[in-house]
């Protein structure tokens, strides 16, 4: 098939043209990122939520083509994994700053931490246990929660800390935490 035959198809709501695309350029978009440090099932993701995009795109006839098929998936494919990199490096970040507070050798320390939290509102309360440790990731707090996407956990989250970090150091002080 050729590009403009597949983009007649895709307007059309012809899901054969989205197969063709997948079985076409599945191992040059999958290569991608699996190059640039992702494993098979995160390329796979990628690439079809990459389709997804061009899909959406096509049938909603606000498409315009300047370049080959295979570029512009490409570009998209490009695009989402660095999202996802930038993602994945806020978590370990995030996941840091949690290990400054959460030392699993010192129950006092947690002690501490938890009465703090537990002089924060319900929310917060709720927020920062959940994530700190409980474990849990910022797609089910925003869940758990009911907030409308994961940013505006993550957004009440620093906000909390932030509160946390004041309250511990309004109660406590660099000696308490000591050894």
């Amino acid at each position: 098939m050729k590009d403009n035959e597949v983009l007649e198809r895709m307007s059309r709501g012809d899901e054969k043209a989205l197969d063709y695309l997948y079985r076409k350029y599945y191992r040059m978009m999958t290569r991608l990122v699996i190059s640039n440090n992702g494993s098979e099932q995160e390329a796979k993701d990628i690439f079809q939520d990459a389709l997804i995009v061009f899909w959406q795109k096509g049938v909603s006839g606000k498409l315009v083509l300047t370049s080959k098929i295979s570029t512009f998936l490409y570009s998209i494919c490009q695009n989402l994994w660095r999202k996802e990199l930038e993602r994945k490096s806020r978590l370990v970040h995030e996941a840091k700053d949690g290990e400054q507070y959460i030392d699993e050798d010192s129950e006092e320390r947690g002690l501490i931490i938890r009465q703090c939290i537990a002089n924060l509102g319900e929310t917060c309360q709720k927020v920062l246990t959940f994530y700190y440790f409980d474990g849990l990731s910022m797609e089910l707090i925003a869940e758990k929660m009911g907030f409308a996407n994961t940013d505006t956990a993550k957004t009440k989250k620093y906000k909390c800390k932030k509160k946390l970090d004041e309250l511990v150091k309004s109660k406590y002080t660099k000696s308490d935490f000591l050894d």
